[in-house]
This record gives structure tokens, sequence and C-alpha cells, in this order.
């Protein structure tokens, strides 16, 4: 499985971002996605999740209200919409997946990254 992640950018604070993940290669429908950041000098941390579903998700707490994470397995892509941007949401984000049913909040979970996207908010 390759993740490919987009939509990063620079913003100003209190705007808006939406982030995809395509995934390609042989994937199926019980994928957990993920969302994770690392900013700079800080390590990498969990954004949000959501289930193979899509039923269920979890967020972090500096992000809940905020963002949101979806999922669409036709088109196998999953977003991360951020809306209320503050200038310590600016990180490179990265997009993740685990076959399984739940969703999953650890690095370690995980087996599948994208390559980051970069998203910059100014105050």
């Amino acid at each position: 499985v390759q993740l490919q992640a987009s939509g990063g950018g620079l913003v100003q604070a209190g705007g808006s971002l939406r982030l995809s993940c395509a995934a390609s290669g042989p994937t199926s429908s019980t994928y957990a996605m993920g969302w994770f950041r690392q900013a700079p000098g800080k390590e990498r941390e969990f954004v949000a999740a959501i289930s193979w579903s899509g039923a269920t998700t979890s967020y972090a707490d500096s992000v809940k209200g905020r963002f949101t994470i979806s999922r669409d397995d036709a088109k196998k892509t999953a977003w991360l919409q951020m809306n209320s941007l503050k200038p310590e949401d600016t990180a490179v984000y990265y997009c993740a997946a685990v076959s399984g049913r739940w969703y999953y909040i650890k690095q370690s979970d995980y087996n599948y990254w994208g390559q980051g996207t970069l998203v910059t908010v100014s105050s």
C-alpha cells in the first residue's frame, strides 16, 4: 500500500485547509487510517484516526472540535479537514494506514506511511 498526502500550504490563523491521503496498490476497505504531525523540533504526535468503516473516529485534544477526519473507500482517499487553524498547528502532516477494523492512535500500530505534507499557519 502506498500513501500520498497532499493539500498542505501556507494559511493565516483562523483559516482552513483540507489534507488528502490517496492510497494505491493492493488495498482493501479494511484499513484504518490516521493522521499524525511533527512540528519543528518536536516529536511526531497523533492528530486523528478513523476506523475502517468510517463510523468511529478519535482526535487529539488539541484539535478536537476544529479538525475532522473522513474517508471514502471507493476513492481510496482519506481527508483531514482543518478549520480555525492556529500557529501551533504548523507541522508536517503524515497520513498512515493499518489493516484493521478499529481506529488506532499509536504510531507503532501503523505500518504504512505517506511522505508528509507541510502546513504552515501564520499569525
